[in-house]
């Protein structure tokens, strides 16, 4: 009976060192991570660590769900036991466009249209600032401004007095 039961424990580790051979190593569980990351050019700053079948996504990719979809990539990977997401999402800043500026001799027809209808304003124009001197009533003032923004000069000086 001894014998029977020596064989028999003989059989079972050498089944068990055959399955724990069988199973994928860290190395080549990365590697495959890795080829399943570069399939998405999104994921390009995305790396991957593994630690006994357990893989750890850090960095970071610039579009919401991001994050969810890479891990979502590599869960079904042979070899992985559990996938750790430490992914940030950060969206790239919004493009502004740049501020127009009026040239001066367009600036200053545009000026001088709408000075016109203020009397005792006059408006000089240097280097796309507008200088306003001259009086104005109170109530005319703010109407004068929300105009002369509308045309984008560079600046406007307002050395007005108000009345």
């Amino acid at each position: 009976m001894k014998n029977f039961n020596s064989g028999w424990l003989a059989c079972i580790a050498a089944l068990c060192i055959l399955f724990a051979s069988c199973s994928p190593k860290d190395a080549d569980i990365q590697k495959a991570v890795r080829t399943e990351l570069d399939k998405d050019p999104g994921f390009a700053g995305i790396t991957a660590s593994v630690t006994a079948g357990v893989v750890t996504l850090t960095g970071s990719c610039k579009t919401e769900g991001c994050d969810a979809s890479a891990e979502e990539a590599v869960k079904n990977v042979k070899g992985v036991k559990e996938v750790k997401n430490t992914i940030e999402v950060t969206p790239p800043a919004p493009v502004q466009a740049p501020v127009q500026i009026s040239p001066d001799d367009s600036l200053q027809t545009a000026v001088n249209d709408i000075v016109s209808g203020y009397n005792g304003v006059t408006a000089t124009i240097n280097d796309g600032v507008v200088t306003l001197t001259g009086k104005i009533k109170r109530a005319d003032l703010q109407a004068l401004m929300m105009k002369l923004h509308a045309i984008k000069p560079k600046k406007i000086d307002n050395k007005l007095t108000i009345e």
